[in-house]
């Protein structure tokens, strides 16, 4: 039963507009809403899917309450999102690289490397075209800046960015007075 909600979120609901498109766009978020709670492994409440969105088969996926993946965004299966994750457009996160360790046999030869799982906690903030590499794990009240990319663990609650995305400060009440 799996295959026929996907094949209709790959063929229609891929398609619906944005969700904030005035009259429409409420309708659209409930229908990809619809179509991905019979696809992902859990689905929380409340959860923003939006256009484009590309998330393979969603096999063991698991969107926590209050999250949303951005429009264009890309996740590959086995990833994690916890509650209250904003995800800006067009963010790619990859599960796995290219083998290139054998010198004697080209890099397009020797295939990828296995799959990793990656894991963002709650309340994080992911930028616009941020690029996530495999197997990264993101803390709690983690802001990425648009356009990073995060090539290790990130601690909670630290504002990061750039290439490679680096800890820039620490977020704290006292900082946001």
């Amino acid at each position: 039963m799996k295959i026929v909600f996907f094949a209709l979120y790959r063929f229609f609901g891929y398609y619906l507009p944005k969700s904030a498109t005035p009259f429409i766009g409420k309708y659209c978020k409930k229908i990809r809403g619809v179509l991905c709670s019979h696809i992902f492994k859990s689905y929380g409440k409340n959860i923003n899917i939006e256009k484009g969105a590309k998330f393979g088969y969603g096999a063991n996926i698991i969107i926590g309450n209050n999250s949303g993946i951005g429009i264009n965004a890309s996740i590959p299966p086995n990833t994690i999102i916890g509650d209250d994750v904003m995800m800006g457009p067009e963010c790619i996160i990859y599960a796995s690289n290219h083998q290139f360790s054998d010198l004697s046999i080209p890099m397009n030869k020797q295939g990828h490397s296995p799959s990793k799982q990656t894991f963002i906690g709650n309340d994080v903030w992911i930028g616009g075209r941020v690029i996530i590499l495999p197997g990264k794990k993101i803390g709690n009240g983690v802001i990425i800046a648009a356009g990073s990319i995060v090539t290790k663990d990130l601690e909670d609650y630290g504002i990061y960015g750039g290439n490679p995305a680096k800890l820039i400060r620490k977020r704290s009440s006292e900082s946001l007075v």
